[in-house]
């Protein structure tokens, strides 16, 4: 079985790869639908940039950016919507307009009661590790050894996490590419996914388009140029033991991820 492919909906003016483009709550919806048909099994909608240098937002705004466009979806669609958020407020909002899953990447360390509500929600959740924040994590991360460090500090926050009542079966482990880590840390983190798949977690994986496959091949400049690496990363996760691959480009990891199953089970 392949993994589950989860579609980005991002409502910001100021993501890295399409801020802005979606920020009136129909087109919004429309994009969503659009890669249900694609084929996506999950959405990720959210409603603040996490890139490198970002800016917070208030509870307020992204509840405001988020929960009409939940709405919308679940007007239309039964699926799995996930929401990406560090805020317990939001996600709250966003469990309430019909989200069934909280993409934290801030692992639950966003704020004293995140632990609870998450328990209290009963969703499942998305730990990701993160060095840092958005503003700082790009500055010089340093690690010993990052797949170690990594892991075990995921293994830690799905500790406190099921401390605070949430089950074991709906944590997810993240182990954050892009967030914190140098073009080293995330290719070894990648070759290396089988070990944080082997805890007994399931593991979310999201590369798609990201500076990574930049500095492996220079040309791709722009984030719309990063196609093929993308695919590449989203293989080998799930070579590697990703149940779910977040990506933008929908119906391409679709297909190259259907290919690949056809050629395992071939051989």
């Amino acid at each position: 079985m392949r993994p589950r492919v989860m579609g980005i909906v991002n409502v910001t003016p100021d993501s890295f790869s399409d801020g802005g483009r979606l920020s009136d709550v129909d087109a919004a919806v429309a994009h969503g639908i659009r890669l249900v048909g694609e084929g996506a099994d999950i959405l990720d909608i959210g409603g603040e940039s996490t890139r490198p240098g970002a800016e917070p937002v208030s509870a307020a705004d992204e509840i405001a950016r988020v929960v009409p466009v939940i709405e919308g979806l679940r007007a239309h669609w039964p699926g799995p919507i996930s929401i990406d958020t560090m805020k317990a407020e939001v996600a709250r909002a966003a469990v309430a307009a019909g989200a069934t899953i909280w993409n934290d990447v801030a692992a639950l360390g966003g704020s004293h009661d995140a632990p609870e509500t998450a328990a209290e929600l009963g969703c499942d959740v998305v730990l990701m590790h993160m060095k840092g924040e958005p503003r700082t994590m790009q500055a010089n991360p340093r690690y010993d050894d990052v797949v170690a460090e990594v892991t075990r500090w995921l293994l830690a926050r799905a500790e406190m996490a099921m401390v605070a009542g949430v089950a074991r079966e709906r944590i997810w482990l993240d182990p954050g590419i892009g967030f914190g880590k140098t073009p080293a840390h995330n290719l070894a983190l990648t070759a290396h996914l089988d070990r944080l798949a082997a805890t007994g977690f399931r593991v979310l994986y999201g590369a798609s388009r990201k500076r990574l496959v930049a500095a492996v091949d220079a040309t791709a400049f722009d984030s719309g140029d990063r196609l093929g690496g993308s695919l590449a990363l989203a293989l080998e996760a799930a070579r590697r033991g990703a149940g779910v691959i977040r990506v933008h480009d929908v119906r391409e990891t679709v297909q190259a991820l259907a290919v690949q199953a056809a050629v395992t089970a071939a051989g």
